[in-house]
C-alpha cells in the first residue's frame, strides 16, 4: 500500500488506515530513551539513525514530548525545536509524533489554557501526530490540546490509559472512548496507552476486539512497554483483534522497561500471516547497526537493576518511571527496601487511592507516597503537596471511588471536610499575561526572545533561562557525539579530542593549560578547529559574596 507521509491531512490519514491491508508501526524512540536511558539519548545518535529510519516506512517516529522536552534543555543542552527542525530536514516524509500530558503539556503541573494553546501551536509546526493522555482519563483535561491540534491540521491521537483490576472493565473504557469522540469527532486515532505493560495478551485482545465491535471504523494504536518481557504477546493479540498501529523500538537500544524490538514484532506477526504495511526490514536492521556502537556511551543512564520485571503486574510502575525510581533508591540508600516498596506498599497505596492510572504525574504520587510510607513509618504521615492536590480533586474526579475518610483526615487535617468544601475541585487556572512574561524573559536573557524560546520558558522558567544563557556562551553543543558529551572523568591538559559530527565533518579540540591568577580566577584555553578560545571562571565564593559574571575571550 502507499505510505502515509508527513503533510497528509488527518481525514486522509484516517481513510488510509481504515483501508490498510496490514498493520503499521510507530518507532517510539522517545519512549525508549525515557524508559531505558533516562531520556539521555542525544540528537547526534538520532541523526545517525535518521536516514535508515526515514527509509524504514514507519507510520510515525515518536521523537519528542513527555519529559524529553525538559531534559533536552536541562541535561542535553539542545533546543527541542531546533532538534525537530534538523531531524525534519533529514526525514522529510516521516510523520513526527509527540506524547502530550494534556493540561500538564510537557511539564509536571497544570498550565493555563492560553499557555497550552500557544505551546501546541508552536510544536504543531513540526509534530504531525499528537498522542495526548490524562492520568485520570479525565477528558476535559485534554480538550484544549485536541482543539489546537485540530486547528493546526494535525492528527489527534487521544489515549485511554489502561490498567488492571476489577474496576477496569471494557464497559468503562468504551464509555471513555465515547466521551472522547463527543469532543473530537470521528477523524482520530485511538491509543490504548498501556504505559506499564500491564495485563495479559488475552486481556488486551479482548479490549481491542470490543472497541472494534462498537467502533469498527476507529483506527486503534496499541502502545505498551516490555517491562515483563511479554509485550510482543500483547502486540500480537492487539493486531489479531484489529489494532491498526503498534509501537516498538530499535533492537540495538531496547532494554527492559521500554518498547519491544521492531524486527521481533515484524517476524513474529509475519509467521502468523500479518503484514507490516510499508515496512522495509533492511532499513530496520540498518538502523540498529548504524547506532549499535553508540550504546556503550550511555551505560551510566541504564537501569541499576537488569532483567525483566514480571512483578510490574503487581506494582504497576510504568516503564518511564522504573529507571528513575531505581536510581532514586540507590542515591537515597533504600535499594534494599525496594521489594517492600514495589510488591507490598505500591499495590496497597494504589488500591487505597482509587486504583487510577500509574502514569505521569499520577505515578510519581503513588511512588513518593509508597516510599514515604515505608521510610517514614506512619502511613500518609508525610504527604506530598501533589497527594494533597489529588485528594482535593485538582487533577479531576476519582474515576471509580474515593479514598477512605481516614486518608483525607491524615493528609488534609482534622477539618478535612471543610478544607475539601472550600478548596476542592478542578483548579480553574487564570490565563497568563504572555506579553508580560515575554518582557520578563527578554530582561533575563538580554535580548528579545523568539516565540519558541517563550514556549520553553513558560513551561520551565528557570531551566529554560539557564539553557538560553548556556547556549549563548558555549554555542550549539549538540554536534558533540556521546563519546565526548557524556565522557566520564574530564579531559587532561594537553589532550587532543577528535571526532566526526553527524554531517561527517571532522573536528579537533586541543585542551590547553588551565591557569589560575592571584585572584583565584581560572582561565581554560581551548583550541577548537584551530580557533583559540579562553574561558575564565571565578573561584568559588563564600556564602553571601557577590560573583562577577564568567567571561569569554576569543583570539
Amino acid at each position: 500500500m502507499e505510505r502515509i507521509v508527513q503533510g497528509t491531512s488527518p481525514a486522509e490519514v484516517i481513510r488510509q488506515l481504515q483501508n490498510s491491508d496490514g498493520y503499521h508501526i510507530t518507532n517510539t524512540a522517545r519512549d525508549l530513551s525515557q524508559s531505558d536511558f533516562k531520556n539521555r539519548i542525544l540528537l547526534h545518535t538520532d541523526l545517525l539513525a535518521a536516514d535508515a529510519r526515514e527509509r524504514a516506512g514507519y507510520f510515525s517516529l515518536e521523537i519528542t514530548g513527555g519529559a524529553s522536552v525538559h531534559v533536552d534543555i536541562l541535561r542535553k543542552q539542545v533546543d527541542p525545536f531546533l532538534k525537530l527542525d534538523i531531524l525534519r530536514k533529514k526525514m522529510p516524509t516521516t510523520m513526527f509524533q509527540t506524547l502530550c500530558r494534556g493540561v500538564n503539556l510537557f511539564g509536571y503541573r497544570p498550565y493555563p489554557q492560553n499557555v497550552i494553546r500557544f505551546t501546541v501551536k508552536e510544536f504543531a509546526k513540526y509534530v504531525d501526530v499528537w498522542r495526548t493522555f490524562d492520568f485520570m482519563n479525565y477528558i476535559p483535561n485534554m480538550q484544549a490540546v485536541f482543539e489546537e491540534v485540530g486547528k493546526a491540521g494535525k492528527v489527534n491521537e487521544p489515549c485511554i490509559c489502561f490498567s488492571t483490576g476489577p474496576e477496569h472493565t471494557d464497559k468503562y473504557y468504551l464509555g471513555k472512548i465515547q466521551e472522547i469522540l463527543d469532543v473530537t469527532g470521528s477523524d482520530i486515532i485511538l491509543c490504548i496507552k498501556n504505559h506499564g505493560g500491564l495485563g495479559t495478551p488475552k486481556r488486551i485482545g479482548e479490549l481491542v476486539d470490543n472497541i472494534r465491535q462498537k467502533y469498527p471504523d476507529l483506527p486503534i494504536h496499541y502502545h505498551g512497554h516490555n517491562t515483563d518481557g511479554n509485550d510482543i504477546g500483547r502486540i500480537v493479540a492487539a493486531v489479531q483483534n484489529g489494532a491498526t498501529i503498534v509501537d516498538a523500538g530499535d533492537a540495538s537500544f531496547t532494554g527492559f522497561y521500554g518498547p519491544a524490538p521492531i524486527l521481533s514484532v515484524v517476524q513474529t506477526l509475519k509467521d502468523l500471516g500479518y503484514n507490516a504495511a510499508t515496512i522495509d526490514e533492511e532499513a530496520v536492521i540498518e538502523t540498529s547497526e548504524v547506532i549499535r556502537d553508540e550504546r556503550q556511551h550511555y551505560h551510566a543512564f541504564e537501569s541499576q537493576i537488569k532483567g525483566f520485571q514480571p512483578t510490574v503486574q503487581i506494582h504497576k510502575l510504568p516503564g518511564g518511571a522504573m529507571g528513575s525510581s531505581l536510581e532514586q533508591a540507590v542515591k537515597g540508600g533504600f535499594l534494599d527496601k525496594m521489594p517492600d516498596i514495589l510488591h507490598k506498599e505500591m499495590p496497597r497505596v494504589q488500591k487505597e487511592l482509587g486504583n487510577y492510572w500509574s502514569v505521569t504525574p499520577g505515578s510519581q504520587i503513588l511512588w513518593t507516597t509508597a516510599v514515604a510510607n515505608i521510610q517514614g513509618g506512619e502511613r500518609y504521615g508525610n504527604a506530598s503537596g501533589d497527594l494533597r492536590n489529588l485528594l482535593l480533586g485538582k487533577y479531576g474526579p476519582f474515576p471509580f471511588y474515593e479514598p477512605e475518610d481516614w486518608i483525607f483526615e491524615k493528609v488534609l487535617g482534622s477539618d478535612w471536610k471543610k478544607v475539601l468544601e472550600e478548596e476542592g475541585g478542578v483548579e480553574d487556572i487564570s490565563d497568563m499575561d504572555i506579553d508580560k512574561e515575554k518582557e520578563i524573559l527578554a530582561d533575563r536573557i538580554g535580548e528579545e526572545p523568539t516565540d519558541q524560546q517563550l514556549v520553553l520558558y513558560l513551561q520551565h522558567p528557570n531551566d529554560a533561562v539557564e539553557f538560553f544563557k548556556f547556549e549563548a556562551k558555549f554555542g550549539k553543543v549538540y554536534v558533540l557525539p556521546p563519546s565526548i558529551f557524556l565522557h566520564e572523568g574530564g579531559f587532561e591538559a594537553g589532550e587532543t579530542i577528535s571526532f566526526t559530527d553527524h554531517t561527517g565533518k571532522e573536528h579537533r579540540v586541543e585542551v590547553g593549560p588551565s591557569i589560575k591568577d592571584e585572584d583565584g580566577e581560572t582561565s581554560v584555553y581551548l583550541n577548537v578547529d584551530h580557533h583559540q578560545r579562553v574561558y575564565t571562571f571565578e573561584p568559588e565564593l563564600a556564602e553571601g559574596a557577590v560573583a562577577k559574571p564568567d567571561t569569554i575571550s576569543k583570539e
